[in-house]
């Protein structure tokens, strides 16, 4: 999966694109974040700190992890 995927994956979903923050970077408050620094991060972003950082090897194991974590937000 491809960042471009997840965008549109997320979107079919129904999740509100104030949940979330794709590519940006930095910290935005409150939102659950992908970016590409060495490697691949996935975080939630929160009073300007990274936490639950997890970092990936690959763009697809990054957007997959992210994906997983936003489904709780899917409109049924």
């Amino acid at each position: 999966m491809t960042v471009e995927q997840l965008e549109k994956e997320l979107e079919i979903m129904g999740i509100p694109q104030e949940l979330y923050s794709i590519m940006v970077g930095g910290l935005p408050n409150e939102k659950l974040c992908i970016a590409k620094e060495d490697k691949w991060q996935v975080y939630y972003s929160e009073r300007g700190r990274k936490s639950g950082l997890n970092l990936f090897e690959t763009e697809s194991e990054a957007c997959e992890f992210f994906l997983q974590k936003m489904k709780r937000y899917a409109r049924k």
